[in-house]
């Protein structure tokens, strides 16, 4: 009777803990979302332009060239981009490996990871349109100048990041 009970318990208890795992790591995704946002219009306060790539292009996601313009101090040498040599974003140690930085991901989908999605209001209408690089998205006309996401593949690809 005692068995059967404590299984019943860890039969209702499962679920939970399943739950609390995923709301953590919406959280933490979330929060890296908000950091780099952060980060990019700390970019484009200090320069009065936002970070783009060599050829002038605005990122549109967080490769490793943008993470190395926008967190380096460029001690192996001075970005064109990022003159000034300023760590706009601290990249926690678990985007870092032996070989420098890597691209930081979302949520895992079997053994694949989703990539952040950056998208920048360059044309100063007061607003992005993420449903425009993500066709999966339903978030049209997000007023902001930044947006930051990553699709949940476990929730019928919703959007978490730095807008509902």
């Amino acid at each position: 009777m005692v068995i059967s009970i404590i299984g019943l318990l860890a039969g209702l208890g499962l679920p939970a803990i399943n739950g609390a795992i995923q709301a953590g790591k919406k959280a933490e995704v979330s929060a890296v979302a908000e950091s780099i946002k952060t980060a990019v219009n700390a970019f484009y306060a200090e320069y009065s332009a936002y970070p783009t790539d060599g050829s002038g292009k605005s990122f549109t996601n967080t490769s490793k060239d943008f993470l190395t313009l926008i967190s380096t101090t460029n001690s192996t040498g001075v970005s064109v981009a990022n003159s000034r040599g300023i760590a706009f974003l601290e990249v926690p140690p678990k985007f870092t490996n032996a070989s420098g930085i890597v691209t930081p991901k979302g949520f895992y989908s079997g053994t694949k990871q989703s990539n952040f999605c950056i998208l920048i209001d360059t044309g100063g209408l007061g607003y992005v349109n993420p449903k425009s690089v993500s066709s999966t998205l339903t978030n049209a006309n997000v007023p902001s100048s930044v947006a930051v996401w990553v699709v949940d593949p476990t929730t019928n690809k919703k959007a978490v990041g730095t807008f509902k």
